[in-house]
């Protein structure tokens, strides 16, 4: 059996049955390293190698993660708690109609405020740890379905890159323009756009289905008050430590002058650790917090986010160890041979292989240039036009980021809606995203390849 489908199949199984996900990818990582062919020490080799070429990307998430948790200390994200409960007002004793109207609003607000995280203020899942635990008492008053909160952040985690050419979005079209071009089919990257904007569409079909239908009824959730007790003990706390610290008026200065910072370091580096460096600078800078306290909270806010971090990690070794078998090639090749001159079952083919190599290794981005190299050629040869090969690379790759256990398109909404032990990150968000996703992105997508 191929070593790819197997060991793909081992980690989906774990998963389920809710073993830990670094465990599972370990264990994947065994199986499909020793069906490939590679020795014990071989697949270990390579898998603690692979580890090495994301701790970039671990460094970077705890930085962010320490961020976002001296961000809390400006006051920002209480007052974007007080002003929702404001605006919200009586909601939670109004009528049934009333109230999913207003969730519903709610929730595509969390889906613009994600997609703004990937294009316009380009800090991609960063902006969850200072947004999402303060509302869960919110939601958990109102009874929101977190599986629905969980729907609309991972949209907004993906879709924008897919269609909007800018931030990571600009990389993602940059790197399929790249690779498309290198195998024999030269294009720009203007044209993703034009040729990603119908799987876009299946994406936001997705969004309502889940939102409006699948996730509407209300879900209730235990411990509302200890975590409402909790908030105010963290703000009582913070209160009681700034007794001789700046005022309001200034944390919410030097709060927006961090954000600033951290943005502009980033757009101007491509650096997310400088980034997260230069808006962690300027808070200690503006002393908003005791050098203790500080201390505390720089590193409670790592811990939060550097799990991510090391799963990314973890899935890296993993995509190592599979490219080293040689059977991701193998895949596409034998599903190449399968196709004869049918388009319509290329298409289908391409698009489930893009499905299960992102979902295995996490990651849409490093999936394109495995994929390039031969769905290039196969399109050239059946007579697929350059905005339909677009559009099948572009979606395949996309394929699988949600619903995939090791990515952060996944992993950033479970950290923050489990902030309270409540959120199963299997059944909660990767399975319902996979749902709501991916099956319409393979219908809209073949659409586009079809038409385009």
């Amino acid at each position: 059996m191929n070593a790819v489908l197997l060991s793909l199949a081992v980690l989906f199984i774990i998963s389920l049955f809710r073993i830990q996900v670094v465990f599972a990818l370990l264990v994947a990582a065994a199986v499909g390293g020793i069906a490939g062919g590679l020795s014990w020490a071989t697949t270990i080799e390579t898998f603690t190698t692979g580890l090495a070429d994301s701790a970039t990307i671990a460094v970077s998430y705890a930085l962010l993660g320490a961020f976002a948790a001296g961000l809390t200390e400006t006051g920002l994200p209480s007052q974007l708690v007080n002003g929702a409960r404001k605006l919200l007002g009586r909601s939670t004793q109004d009528g049934s109609s009333r109230r999913t109207t207003i969730i519903v609003l709610m929730l595509l607000a969390v889906a613009f405020i994600a997609s703004l995280s990937q294009n316009v203020v380009p800090i991609h899942i960063a902006f969850i740890p200072i947004l999402i635990p303060p509302m869960l008492v919110i939601w958990n008053e109102m009874r929101v379905d977190r599986r629905a909160v969980a729907s609309a952040l991972t949209f907004g985690l993906i879709m924008p890159y897919m269609l909007i050419p800018a931030g990571f979005g600009a990389i993602f079209h940059d790197i399929v323009a790249k690779n498309m071009t290198q195998n024999g089919l030269a294009v720009d990257a203007s044209m993703l756009p034009q040729a990603m904007w119908i799987p876009a569409l299946g994406m936001f079909a997705g969004l309502l289905v889940a939102i409006g239908v699948s996730y509407r009824r209300p879900r209730s959730y235990t411990s509302t008050a200890a975590a409402a007790q909790t908030n105010a003990a963290a703000v009582d706390e913070r209160d009681s430590s700034a007794a001789q610290l700046p005022g309001a008026r200034w944390r919410t200065v030097a709060g927006i002058a961090s954000i600033a910072a951290m943005l502009a370091t980033q757009l101007a580096t491509g650096s997310m650790i400088a980034g997260a460096g230069a808006g962690l600078g300027v808070l200690l800078l503006a002393r908003l917090m005791t050098r203790q306290r500080a201390e505390r909270v720089f590193t409670e806010g790592m811990r939060s986010m550097s799990y991510i971090g090391f799963v990314m990690m973890s899935a890296a070794g993993l995509a190592a160890v599979l490219r080293a078998t040689g059977d991701i090639d193998a895949l596409v090749q034998t599903s190449v041979a399968y196709v004869g001159d049918s388009r319509a079952i290329a298409v289908i083919l391409m698009l489930l292989i893009g499905l299960l190599v992102t979902m295995g290794i996490g990651s849409s981005f490093s999936t394109i240039p495995l994929i390039a190299t031969v769905f290039v050629p196969l399109c050239m040869e059946l007579g697929f036009s350059p905005l339909a090969t677009i559009s099948l690379i572009g979606t395949a790759a996309a394929l699988g980021d949600a619903g995939s256990p090791a990515s952060d398109s996944t992993l950033g909404p479970t950290a923050g809606l489990n902030a309270d032990g409540q959120h199963d990150h299997i059944w909660d968000t990767c399975v319902p995203t996979f749902l709501h996703y991916n099956i319409p992105l393979l219908i809209f997508g073949f659409i586009a390849a079809m038409v385009l």
